[in-house]
């Protein structure tokens, strides 16, 4: 099977959703006729490239993100990305110079804090690209692009606070799951 146009546009809104989607949301994310983006559904799957946790859901696969040039993550790399470095810990402002007293040395921890955080926070650490630089130096290259994705839309800081919970939520739960694989 090729690997066509639209079929890396649907792998690539599968990454960038970071939750299952049903064909229909994906057709109109893809600006695409629902028979066509289900039948490209169905061949991805085939392929290993999506794999469908529920009838008419579908989630892309470690497989399927190596397609649109993600690297593969094995249980060192998430090992290491989930550890804890306090050398590396992030500091949460509200403004420059206004440190709000909380810190994090670990991606867990961050995705724990972050849930119930002043969006002001979230909203001023995202527009400056601080989480950005963060996750680089944790090694997840896979947030930074998702971060970078998501600096660019326009939302309110509520909605941003609830799509980067959510993203960092969805990863930590993916790198746990592949540190607890057997080597």
């Amino acid at each position: 099977m090729e690997v066509t146009q639209n079929k890396i546009k649907i792998l690539a809104i599968l990454w960038e959703t970071g939750r299952p989607m049903r064909s229909r949301e994906v057709a109109e994310r893809a600006k695409l006729s629902v028979p066509s983006s289900t039948m490209h559904l169905i061949q991805l799957r085939k392929k290993n490239y999506v794999f469908s946790p529920k009838k008419s859901l579908y989630t892309i696969t470690a497989l399927g993100k190596e397609v649109i040039g993600l690297l593969k993550i094995d249980k060192k790399k998430a090992l290491a990305i989930l550890s804890s470095v306090p050398e590396k810990a992030f500091y949460f402002y509200s403004a420059i110079n206004q440190y709000i007293g909380i810190s994090t040395d670990n991606l867990v921890d961050f995705c724990k804090k972050i849930q119930d955080m002043d969006p002001k926070v979230i909203e001023f650490h995202t527009l400056r690209g601080d989480f950005e630089f963060w996750f680089h130096d944790l090694g997840d290259e896979e947030l930074v692009k998702k971060m970078k994705i998501i600096s660019k839309r326009q939302l309110s800081r509520e909605e941003l606070q609830k799509i980067v919970y959510t993203i960092v939520k969805s990863r930590c739960e993916e790198l746990i799951s592949i540190s607890r694989k057997a080597k």
